[in-house]
């Protein structure tokens, strides 16, 4: 699935990007922060790919919080709350860019928050891949 490489490949140049300590140059907090969003964006368009490609997705709702509801409902990802949290924080810094909630986005992504990119790829591969 197209969506699926895209997303992966967005994981792993998120994970690249956190491997970087503070203090951050500009461009470095700039550069994580912007694959946070593409990382973000290509999860729940995939995720909204692969629950239409099982027959699990009305197309009349497309939000990304329609979207992580109804992938929390069929068991793609394991932690609702979690995931709309990733959605506030990727709107606050596509909208209202400051210094201090980027580095606090940052944080928390390394902190744990990465991991459900990573639950969510693994269990798109062990039980949502057609082959």
């Amino acid at each position: 699935m197209k969506k699926f490489d895209n997303f992966c490949k967005a994981l792993s140049n998120l994970k690249e990007g956190l491997y970087l300590n503070e203090p951050y140059t500009i461009v470095e907090q700039t550069g994580i922060v912007g694959l946070f969003e593409i990382c973000f964006e290509q999860a729940w368009k995939m995720m909204k790919e692969v629950l239409e490609s099982h027959g699990r997705f009305d197309n009349k709702i497309g939000s990304p919080k329609a979207i992580i509801k109804i992938a929390y409902e069929c068991g793609m990802i394991d932690s609702q709350n979690e995931w709309l949290e990733l959605l506030e924080i990727r709107n606050i810094l596509a909208h209202t860019y400051n210094d201090e909630q980027a580095i606090n986005a940052v944080r928390k992504l390394k902190n744990g928050y990465i991991k459900f990119f990573d639950e969510l790829k693994e269990n798109i591969e062990n039980d949502w891949l057609i082959d």
